[in-house]
């Protein structure tokens, strides 16, 4: 593992944009995407899915020339298609126009069809929460995951991002329906370490902390059993139904041809009900409540969502962002 000054990573990215034909303020948003992602931790969502981003612009999977458009809408709600553009680029202006939206009529939604992996949910939470909105996104995913009672991947691995505004640090959730995504068990597979709790089945049924049998199988475990099994369902459907797009089940099974997915975008400006400091008072509170309990390993404080990332970001920033010498070299020589 190397560490990379961000300035350098940046760099990096952004040339890579421009040999795979993303142009101008194109080509800086989605390095500076993909960047951000790896400065704050998420790694397996930032430099180490490239390789994965530039096989589907070869491949024609996504279109590197397309953007997304307004095809309806009514009130404080749009649907837009985003013609399999780069994910990360129609997810992030979906999410700037919620916050038009959301800034104009205290409440604003774009439901997305037919775009492409987002990369990093959480950035577009990170984003409303800046503009002092919460934010609720999801989307869906080729099937991946058991539905609860098979082992046949039937439901989508499908990322839910929850965030809520605080100037002290942004609380953002960011989640996908598995107890661990399949970026991190192939990053434990990796290094071969075992997952610190049980992540999936093995080929014989049996849960597991062993990532690569997960990998084998394909039975991650959804996150509360049933439960994390019924809401990845829901989220599928509201995602097609809401924005005319696709569901899981008819999204293409290859990862490397994965495209044509649905996402929705909430943002809703907490202003319109309370001050900024009520607001803040509140959540405040909770925190501190949070921080107050005591845990069960005195070295592991109990953390509200976002915290570790602020803390990453920080330490990155400082001393370099970790990156995989083989993913590093890779990019490098495009």
């Amino acid at each position: 593992m190397l560490r990379v000054p961000y300035p350098d990573l940046y760099a990096a990215l952004h040339k890579a944009m421009l040999v795979l034909g993303l142009q101008g303020d194109r080509a800086a948003l989605c390095a500076r995407l993909f960047a951000e992602t790896t400065r704050d931790g998420v790694y397996t969502h930032g430099l180490n899915r490239f390789p994965r981003f530039a096989e589907m612009v070869r491949n024609r999977s996504i279109d590197i020339t397309a953007e997304p458009t307004r095809t309806t809408g009514f009130g404080c709600i749009e649907r837009w298609d985003g013609h399999r553009g780069p994910g990360n680029l129609n997810a992030y202006a979906a999410m700037q126009r919620t916050i038009k939206l959301a800034k104009e009529n205290g409440m604003g939604a774009v439901a997305l069809a037919n775009t492409n992996h987002w990369m990093r949910g959480g950035s577009y939470g990170w984003l409303a929460a800046d503009h002092g909105l919460f934010s609720f996104c999801w989307s869906n995913t080729l099937p991946n995951l058991p539905a609860w009672g098979t082992a046949v991947p039937t439901v989508g691995n499908n990322p839910l991002v929850i965030a809520i505004p605080r100037p002290q640090g942004n609380v953002v959730l960011d989640m996908a329906m598995s107890q661990f995504s399949y970026g991190t068990l192939a990053a434990y597979s990796k290094r071969n370490e075992p997952l610190p709790v049980p992540g999936g089945f093995d080929a014989s049924g049996n849960l597991t902390t062993d990532a690569a049998a997960i990998e084998a199988s394909q039975r991650a475990l959804p996150i509360g059993y049933w439960k994390g099994s019924g809401l990845s369902l829901v989220l599928d459907m509201l995602a097609a139904m809401l924005s005319g797009g696709l569901a899981a089940h008819q999204l293409p099974p290859d990862p490397l041809r994965e495209a044509g997915q649905s996402q929705i975008f909430i943002a809703i400006d907490p202003t319109r009900f309370s001050t900024g400091e009520e607001l803040n008072h509140i959540v405040e509170e909770i925190i501190t409540n949070l921080h107050g309990v005591r845990p069960l390993d005195p070295d592991r404080p109990l953390r509200y969502p976002g915290e570790h990332t602020l803390c990453l970001r920080e330490e990155n920033l400082r001393l370099g962002v970790p990156v995989e010498a083989e993913v590093w070299q890779q990019l490098n020589a495009m």
